[in-house]
């Protein structure tokens, strides 16, 4: 028997080549090698690394032409093109249907990219009559939905491992369905969702099978990367997001000693970076420090470099911690205030502890930590001032802004609020639809912050010696470096004089109709400094 595994390109304004490496469909050949040796597997990546070209913007996604209208250089630069990256979905099923597999798993992970693993299904069974199965957080999310499409056999709810072994089995050995645990399935065109179970326990999982995947094809920094999971869950209850409902609501945690045991096969491997996307990696903080502790006896040369790109809360940290993980090899910290708006965030079951934020943030930047500060940009229930408030909050420490434009995640407790998603709502579920709009802001007043952390964060990059410069010195530095440093200078000094912001483009400048200069001005006339990433600051006035 023979089952292909394949992740889908997707369609978007931007993509990103880090966090690429399917380490679930890893997981996935691990488990059946473990438990059904005689089963052969192949994973297929069909999106990184496979190009990209630009294609149509969906008739769904029209509303956002005026706002990416421009094709701008600049660093204040926002979209423009929708691409469509990975390989073709003709290319695609062709080398399908060269491997001649008996089953093939398509990976559906992201709401607003369900299209493409549907556009998958279809090109497949056009070329070859194979059962296709599908799995992923969009499934656990909208399970009938997927099964629906005619293309569409299987699908696999919650976390896959475990399933996807019982269903081989029953496959091979001609067994009933309804036993398999999350599944769902069609008999005479009804739809069967069977009850989902506990996957296999966390420590018997065997390491993420990478054979199929080049580790030069997935780098950080010109050097090759590997995803680490050291846990699974999350033990708080953010009402915007939808992690239980793939991962339940049990948090569990590998050992230390298994996660260094992984990591020094990568290390044999060729790897060099490690990326650790738990949902909360830091929340065990007595494994957590066993773990830093282990990892740098282990590593002497300190020749391997640590990341968590998925994010770190950032009330599980403290001093002790963070020398431990900088230590160990940690270089970058990506922190998630969301608001300062404290009644929004206990409305959306969101821990909070600004002096504890603020002490984190201090403490990083003395240990030398890059730090990405993440403020969610148009929440339900937020308000424009409190946004404007946590951004100029956030511009006075030594962070990068990192904005997060909110969209509304399909099976999340918020989404439970709204009704019932359509196809648009699903399409729209992606940072890049600035959605949905409420009546304390619009899409408009979005993209003016987003605009304007850009902005922000141009200064917050400009290296200087000094402690402290005034903002008209920061700009003629930012002058004689390079073009792109120029063009921002220039941009910046015409907005601060013109009351107007352009784009630089192919064929010039050209201004930015949606760009609220009003509301940018309000921001900026709360602002007396701005702490650049190396902890010096620019004096605004």
């Amino acid at each position: 028997m023979k089952l292909l595994l394949l992740q889908p390109p997707v369609r978007d304004f931007y993509d990103t080549d880090i966090r690429l490496q399917p380490i679930g469909l890893a997981y996935l050949k691990a488990a059946i090698k473990k438990h059904l040796p005689e089963v052969q597997v192949l994973i297929k990546d069909y999106h990184h690394a496979r190009g990209r070209k630009t294609i149509p913007l969906p008739r769904e996604l029209y509303f956002l032409k005026d706002y990416y209208a421009q094709d701008d250089k600049s660093p204040f630069s926002s979209f423009h093109h929708y691409y469509h990256f990975g390989a073709d979905f003709e290319t695609l099923a062709e080398e399908i249907a060269m491997e001649k597999p008996d089953l093939v798993g398509i990976s559906a992970l992201f709401s607003p990219y369900y299209r493409e693993a549907l556009q998958c299904a279809d090109a497949i069974k056009e070329k070859i009559d194979v059962p296709i199965l599908l799995g992923g957080s969009q499934i656990s999310a909208m399970p009938s939905f997927m099964l629906s499409h005619p293309s569409v056999d299987l699908v696999i709810r919650g976390e896959g491992e475990r399933p996807l072994v019982e269903l081989l089995k029953a496959l091979k050995r001609g067994k009933d369905l309804r036993k398999v645990p999350g599944l769902g399935y069609k008999k005479n065109g009804e739809l069967f969702l069977n009850p989902e179970a506990a996957n296999f326990p966390v420590p018997e999982l065997p390491f993420p099978d990478l054979s199929d995947l080049p580790k030069e094809r997935y780098l950080f920094e010109k050097k090759p990367l590997c995803f680490i999971i050291a846990s699974r869950g999350c033990p708080y209850r953010c009402s915007f997001c939808s992690v239980h409902r793939t991962f339940g609501h049990r948090y569990r945690r590998r050992t230390p000693v298994h996660i260094l045991a992984e990591l020094k096969q990568r290390y044999k491997e060729g790897y060099r970076v490690f990326d650790f996307e738990d949902d909360n990696f830091a929340f065990d903080r007595k494994g957590t420090l066993e773990l830093c502790e282990k990892i740098a006896a282990a590593f002497p040369e300190k020749d391997v470099q640590l990341l968590a790109m998925n994010g770190i809360c950032y009330w599980t940290l403290d001093g002790t911690l963070l020398k431990k993980m900088r230590r160990a090899g940690f270089t970058h910290l990506n922190l998630s205030l969301v608001s300062l708006n404290a009644t929004l965030l206990h409305g959306i079951h969101r821990p909070h502890s600004l002096g504890k934020y603020r002490a984190v943030v201090k403490k990083a930047a003395a240990l030398g930590f890059k730090t990405v500060a993440y403020q969610i940009l148009g929440l339900p229930g937020d308000t424009l001032f409190s946004m404007i408030k946590t951004l100029c909050f956030n511009a006075r420490f030594p962070v990068l802004l990192g904005a997060s434009p909110f969209y509304l995640v399909p099976a999340s407790p918020l989404a439970a609020k709204f009704d019932t998603p359509n196809k648009r709502d699903v399409l729209s579920a992606r940072l890049t639809a600035m959605a949905p709009e409420t009546g304390n802001f619009d899409r408009g007043d979005i993209y003016t912050l987003f605009i304007t952390t850009r902005i922000l964060n141009f200064l917050k990059s400009i290296r200087f010696e000094a402690p402290a410069i005034v903002l008209k010195r920061a700009i003629a530095i930012a002058e004689t470096q390079d073009k792109r440093s120029q063009t921002g200078a220039r941009l910046l000094g015409r907005l601060l004089r013109e009351n107007s912001l352009f784009a630089s483009t192919p064929g010039g400048y050209a201004p930015l109709p949606k760009f609220k200069t009003e509301l940018f001005f309000k921001i900026w006339g709360n602002l007396d400094k701005i702490c650049t990433q190396e902890n010096r600051t620019i004096r605004i006035r």
